[in-house]
């Protein structure tokens, strides 16, 4: 699929570039690759990881776009553990009116907050909070909300309570949700009860409810959303190795918009072993009482 264009030019340079890289290197650690004017660019722990977002951005960025025309231009966006804003300033640069970051680690939010401040992005078309996403919408009500988009990239995966995400993402009025997690492989609907290898990457706890890939479109479905798990377009696969494997997928779901244009992916195979695991009709009776 051929990318979209970035629909809004932004001004760079609003720092100093050695300024800039001194204030990069005071943290100790960059997720993601960010390239900024004289040179600088953050640093991230081995070249795989460039390659793994640009690839993800083509694999399930692009087709949201396509969906809405080529553009965000008039939509409202919530990026929940936007990390360093990576994906925060792909919707900027696709022309959004307003984006909301959200991440529960304050050096993630501290680095977007440097990179939007670097690349002059106004600051009436975006905030940054440091919150638990299910300690209350309050992150949300300071007259930002509603929300036409949410992205929900890496923390479905990584929370045993995957009900509540939807329902707080359905209840700050998103028509559609872009969901990038990792999966169990099992075929059945089910939750597959896991443990983070990395405590910093927890919501919560380390234990998690890891989805399956019909699990999420039931879990969406009860919020009355379709949804489509979508078939890799990846190029390159450096850095994705979980992708290669089938154990991650992104999804897009939606409320009213027509999803027949994004191409499904294929039915996985399933691992030849059994996990612990939970039926999403039990757990949504079991969440609800």
């Amino acid at each position: 699929m051929k990318p979209y264009p970035r629909r809004r030019s932004l001004r760079f340079a609003a720092v100093e570039p050695r300024q800039l890289k001194d204030r990069i290197d005071a943290f100790p650690r960059w997720h993601y690759r960010f390239e900024f004017e004289g040179g600088v660019r953050t640093p991230v722990a081995y070249e795989g990881q460039a390659n793994r977002h640009s690839e993800r951005r083509r694999y399930f960025f692009d087709p949201l776009l396509g969906l809405l025309g080529g553009s965000l231009a008039g939509r409202r966006v919530l990026d929940l553990g936007c990390n360093a804003g990576w994906w925060s300033l792909q919707a900027v640069e696709a022309g959004a009116d307003f984006v909301l970051g959200v991440d529960a680690r304050a050096e993630c939010v501290e680095q977007a907050e440097l990179v939007f401040e670097a690349k002059s992005v106004p600051a009436s078309s975006y905030r940054f909070a440091t919150a638990n996403v299910f300690d209350g919408p309050g992150f949300a009500l300071d007259g930002e909300g509603p929300f036409d988009v949410a992205l929900c990239l890496g923390l479905l995966d990584v929370t045993a309570r995957p009900l509540e995400l939807f329902e707080l993402m359905g209840g700050l009025g998103a028509e559609l949700i872009v969901l990038d997690t990792g999966i169990s492989r099992m075929r059945p609907a089910v939750f597959e009860v896991s443990t983070l290898s990395e405590p910093a990457n927890a919501v919560d706890r380390r234990l998690t409810l890891l989805p399956s890939r019909r699990a999420v479109a039931e879990l969406a479905r009860e919020l009355g959303y379709e949804c489509v798990a979508l078939a890799h377009e990846m190029l390159d696969y450096t850095g994705l190795e979980d992708y290669r494997r089938g154990q991650r997928l992104a999804f897009v779901c939606a409320r009213k918009t027509g999803l027949g244009t994004l191409r499904p992916a294929p039915e996985q195979t399933a691992l030849p072993w059994r996990a612990a695991s939970l039926d999403p009709r039990g757990l949504l009776a079991r969440l609800r009482g």
